[in-house]
């Protein structure tokens, strides 16, 4: 079965100021992302801030072009679709809900607004679809005509949401889509998104700092660092049997409830990476509490464990070892 999203060594790459007098320097804020993502999966993106998810998420949107590499959609190049063509097929769904919707526009007239763009219906109709829109999210239609500042966060979202899938796109690009809301109001949206997953048939892409939130809701977790992805694997796997040394301090860093217990230790120490001057061979060695002679020499490739285990893994701890290196040996 053909991938639905087929990204191909995407990279993405920006000029930025390092001072005054100073030329300036390339950030190199994704590099050599491969993914894909089937029909009605959900994959979540999980990493530090600064690691690239958000300018993944500008890229499989359309609104950001790679500086290299492709991305594919059912086989089709988003390259070569009109801004229109991709905005039916794939839909955004931001990280604050008030900032992302007009606060002069109404309820309905926000939700309607893909419609009229689209020029789809008659004024009445693209009203009618959008108050059914409201409702199949869970906002009744007397909540119309008011204006987003009178309603609640979660009520905001939920109109987001709402115009996200009111052009009936394939996928939806969800970033930090529940951070800015009360922990039991994220259960609520989560468990939305999850319910019109279902109904409308939707594949998602979400980022989220939360592993909590990605392990309810993603069928697949791709973590990355400093642009990279270095480890992709099915949830279940990469929460029960996490292989990248990151990705095991990631999961140690969650907070518990028991007593006693203090601030987890993730034993990443207290500096970031500079992602201006990343280091040699694998960007994560000067972290890692496992690395090996290799790895400051060798930057690891994203590949299938040795050990057989589902999913991908940019190690050396966890590598196959190649012909070239049989011979060798």
């Amino acid at each position: 079965m053909s991938a639905l999203i087929q990204a191909s060594e995407l990279n993405r790459s920006f000029s930025v100021h390092a001072g005054l007098m100073k030329p300036k320097q390339t950030l190199h804020a994704v590099n050599g992302v491969s993914l894909q993502l089937q029909r009605g999966d959900v994959l979540g993106i999980v990493g530090e801030s600064g690691c690239g998810k958000s300018t993944l998420a500008r890229m499989l949107l359309g609104l950001t072009p790679p500086t290299s590499g492709h991305i594919s959609m059912a086989g089709q190049d988003i390259g070569t679709l009109s801004r229109k063509e991709l905005a039916r097929r794939v839909q955004p769904v931001f990280q604050d809900p008030y900032s992302s919707l007009n606060p002069r526009k109404t309820i309905a007239s926000i939700v309607a607004f893909p419609l009229d763009v689209h020029g789809i219906g008659t004024k009445a109709e693209r009203r009618a679809k959008a108050i059914d829109m409201l409702a199949k999210v869970g906002l009744p239609a007397r909540h119309a005509d008011s204006t987003p500042g009178q309603l609640s966060g979660g009520q905001r979202q939920r109109v987001a949401i709402a115009r996200a899938l009111v052009m009936k796109p394939e996928i939806v690009v969800c970033d930090e889509p529940t951070s800015a809301l009360d922990v039991s109001v994220q259960a609520q949206i989560l468990n939305l998104l999850m319910d019109l997953r279902e109904e409308f048939g939707l594949t998602y892409v979400f980022i989220s700092h939360n592993l909590a939130v990605v392990q309810h809701i993603a069928t697949h977790v791709a973590v990355m660092y400093l642009g990279r992805v270095v480890e992709y694997a099915p949830t279940q796997t990469l929460f029960q049997q996490p292989r990248h040394p990151y990705t095991q301090a990631l999961l140690a860093s969650v907070l518990t409830p028991e007593t006693g217990l203090g601030i987890p230790d993730m034993g990443l120490g207290l500096s970031f990476p500079d992602p201006l001057h990343p280091p040699n061979g694998c960007t994560f060695h000067p972290r890692c509490s496992q690395r090996l002679e290799i790895c400051d020499q060798r930057r690891p490739e994203l590949q299938v464990d040795c050990a057989g285990s589902p999913g991908e893994v940019a190690c050396h701890l966890h590598r196959s070892t190649t012909s070239e290196e049989r011979l060798s040996s």
